[in-house]
């Protein structure tokens, strides 16, 4: 049932064509598990139960593994593609390797049995790394309740196993993997309620004046230009070292045989080139 838990997130993983904000990282770890498990179960005698559900495990995982190589992103499948040769084969392999060369018998059994616990607590701990996606958006959309919920059911037989079968193994990671279930079971209570974050971005428009006139710098004033650089519009005169462009908004209007603008108070008056003095600029009130 674990390992079967997350075939709705792949349902919907084929039915959108893409995995959204699914990691891969859980299946990929715990395909991981399983190779390990069945190792320690080639290695223990009476474990032939440790070695038909960690057989069952690797099929599944893989195939979760190939569909999300599939539908990911080329940066997704190329990271997965990275960790599934590192981990499920690289570390794998190495980790068979030294057990089978540097020790013998029990021994052989005791290391391959803690490098089983270290990874077992992984595995519970995997689906952890989400939550911080999933405190951040406030979202449990991409931590599915039933795999926490099998995890804890999971953890609770197989520490029962373990403990009528004395194998300290089985039984001791199964302790901190109930804890593990429990904290995402109850992150998802707090979370399945709540709305996703979301991003409001605020945008300021600014209406531009649909004409622009560059008042240049040394210009000397014409007959009926306004002097000293003032307008009878009530706008407000400013003193600079730098004479920037005045942007007037205006709007043509008037009879064929007279041009004339209006400017931002309604004012009417014949078109005239505006000149101010290099050391006032205009602004003019919206």
């Amino acid at each position: 049932m674990v390992f079967l838990s997350p075939l709705p997130t792949f349902y919907r993983v084929y039915r959108k064509k893409s995995t959204e904000g699914f990691q891969s990282t859980p299946y990929l770890v715990t395909l991981f598990s399983c190779l390990l498990w069945m190792y320690y179960a080639f290695l223990k005698s009476g474990s032939e139960l440790l070695l038909t559900i960690n057989a069952v495990g690797c099929v599944i995982e893989s195939l979760y593994i190939a569909m999300y190589l599939v539908y990911a992103p080329k940066s997704a499948r190329l990271l997965t593609a990275k960790l599934f040769i590192g981990l499920d084969v690289g570390l794998f392999g190495l980790i068979a390797l030294v057990t089978m060369l540097a020790s013998y018998g029990p021994l052989r059994v005791q290391v391959v049995g803690w490098i089983c616990v270290a990874v077992a607590l992984g595995v519970f701990a995997a689906p952890l790394s989400i939550i911080r996606l999933v405190i951040r958006t406030k979202s449990v959309e991409f931590m599915p309740f039933s795999l926490s919920f099998f995890l804890v059911l999971s953890a609770v037989i197989w520490f029962a196993y373990g403990a009528l079968k004395k194998d300290i193994f089985v039984a001791m990671p199964n302790v901190l993997g109930f804890l593990f279930g429990v904290a995402q079971m109850a992150l998802y209570m707090a979370y399945r309620n709540k709305k996703p974050a979301t991003v409001v971005l605020v945008h300021e428009e600014m209406k531009l004046p649909e004409h622009v006139k560059e008042v240049a710098g040394g210009a000397k004033p014409q007959g009926g230009a306004p002097t000293e650089g003032r307008i009878s519009c009530g706008a407000e005169v400013h003193p600079i070292d730098v004479l920037p462009a005045v942007a007037v908004d205006e709007q043509a209007a008037g009879a064929a045989d007279e041009d004339v603008i209006r400017d931002d108070q309604n004012m009417l008056r014949p078109e005239q080139p505006v000149v101010i003095k290099p050391d006032v600029a205009i602004v003019v009130q919206a």
